[in-house]
């Protein structure tokens, strides 16, 4: 992919990405965030969540896969997200992005994001600065 292939309202391919036990087990265990929230439903429906929630900077890290899929060697100059509702672990949530702007003097573009729930909701929503070379 190069900044010439990119046209404003180009969607990216959207994604599933993989929230499983298994794999916030093993994120959490290499972040050091051993945090019961992340890995425990019953502990989490007790501190009043819907259960075991993905840690947000591991659904910033999914955006920004999503986004080095689409555009391998690109540069996130930034990554500016908000977190609306929780996304649960062992759900299947949806990543996607769209091209709001596209700027020829500098070979950047800014994608709007999100991460939406398998009952919907917006999980996560935000945008990003992404520069090709």
């Amino acid at each position: 992919m190069r900044y010439s292939d990119v046209e404003l309202g180009d969607e990216l391919p959207t994604e599933n990405p993989d929230v499983s036990m298994a794999r916030i087990i093993q994120f959490v265990e290499l972040t050091g965030w051993k945090f019961p929230r992340f890995t425990d439903h019953e502990f989490a429906r007790a501190e009043g969540l819907p259960g075991a929630i993905v840690p947000g900077i591991m659904s910033q890290g999914l955006l920004a896969a999503m986004i080095h899929r689409w555009a391998p060697g690109c540069r996130i100059k930034k990554l500016d997200t908000v977190f609306r509702t929780p996304m649960v672990v062992d759900s299947q949530p949806v990543c996607s992005a769209a091209v709001t702007d596209c700027d020829d003097d500098t070979n950047t573009v800014e994608l709007d994001i999100t991460v939406v729930t398998e009952e919907g909701a917006t999980s996560v929503l935000g945008t990003a600065l992404v520069q090709f070379g």
